[in-house]
């Protein structure tokens, strides 16, 4: 899924991947947010299962080395030569992006989302 999709109960089946991004889950009364980077999610009648490559929660994400890590993705891409293959290094770019967007949404919320 590239975009948005929210599940609501009763929520028709459906299998499909998904790309690097965000993660927020409402379950009961808690919600909380994880940064993936890729995977499949299967809705089924009686719950949602996500099978991520990747998953941290937000409150797992070391900002300074997903700060690092942007800062060395930056890097590599202004210094790469012309018509060099720069897809791994602008995913990992993404991923480390997604990273502190999430790390920075459990920052404005309470502690423990």
């Amino acid at each position: 899924i590239e975009g948005q999709l929210g599940i609501l109960p009763h929520h028709a089946p459906l299998m499909t991947t998904l790309q690097a991004g965000e993660l927020r889950v409402k379950k009961g009364g808690e919600e909380f947010f994880l940064a993936i980077s890729g995977g499949f999610l299967e809705v089924r009648p009686d719950r949602v299962i996500v099978l991520a490559d990747a998953a941290e929660r937000a409150g797992e994400i070391d900002i300074a080395r997903a700060e690092e890590a942007k800062r060395q993705a930056e890097e590599q891409l202004s210094h790469r030569p012309p018509g060099a293959d720069a897809a791994q290094v602008e995913a990992a770019l993404r991923r480390s992006l997604i990273r502190l967007k999430v790390a920075e949404k459990r920052r404005k919320r309470k502690p423990g989302i």
